[in-house]
């Protein structure tokens, strides 16, 4: 496979998303990955956008503590309706109750991300978020869909690319920032920073 972009540096990703990894292995980046393992719990005063945004940069420092030199990319996704944070369901009870409450009614996906570099002092943060419809399904097809286990590891209980697409009426904005990892500004962070080559 062709790559479409060479890093300059090597690239360390801050997270053991499978989805992540296959968009910068598409890509043609260079990197390798190192989990970050943080406390993700929301205060009362944050927006989630506020939240979001703390928690990528927190996952990158973590990261940075044990490689300074290295640039670190980070992300945090969360599904958000009305006043609520749907992130990674616990069990299929929680999958099937935060498919049912987004079923026939819009919602948004927010991404956060972190570019960082500890020892140039370099933290670039940046929020996208896309909106997307659901058609009105029953509660039957949400656990079937939950009984597959692709909703399991995934903010809202769902994958746009995966079967969970079926779901999908509608998406207004960034379909990569819903998979988890909004390409467009993910590569001007890294054109920004001299990263990659075009």
């Amino acid at each position: 496979m062709k790559r479409i972009f060479t890093n300059s540096e090597e690239i360390i990703l801050a997270s053991g998303s499978p989805r992540r990894q296959a968009y910068l292995t598409e890509m043609g980046l260079f990197f390798r990955v190192v989990p970050a393992f943080i406390e993700e719990k929301r205060s009362l005063s944050e927006t989630p956008v506020h939240y979001i945004e703390r928690l990528a940069l927190e996952k990158a420092l973590c990261v940075a503590e044990q490689y300074p030199d290295s640039w670190i990319v980070a992300a945090d996704t969360v599904v958000c309706q009305d006043d609520m944070l749907l992130e990674k369901p616990v069990d299929k009870g929680a999958a099937v109750k935060m498919l049912m409450i987004l079923s026939g009614r819009e919602h948004i996906v927010r991404t956060s991300l972190c570019l960082h570099n500890s020892n140039q002092s370099v933290t670039k943060i940046r929020s996208v978020s896309t909106r997307v419809v659901f058609w009105d399904f029953t509660e039957n097809m949400a656990k079937s869909y939950v009984a597959s286990g692709e909703p399991m590891d995934k903010a809202g209980s769902y994958g746009i690319q995966g079967i969970g697409a079926c779901l999908v009426r509608e998406i207004h904005g960034s379909y990569s920032n819903v998979v988890g990892l909004p390409l467009c500004e993910f590569v001007e962070m890294l054109s920004q920073c001299k990263l990659i080559k075009k």
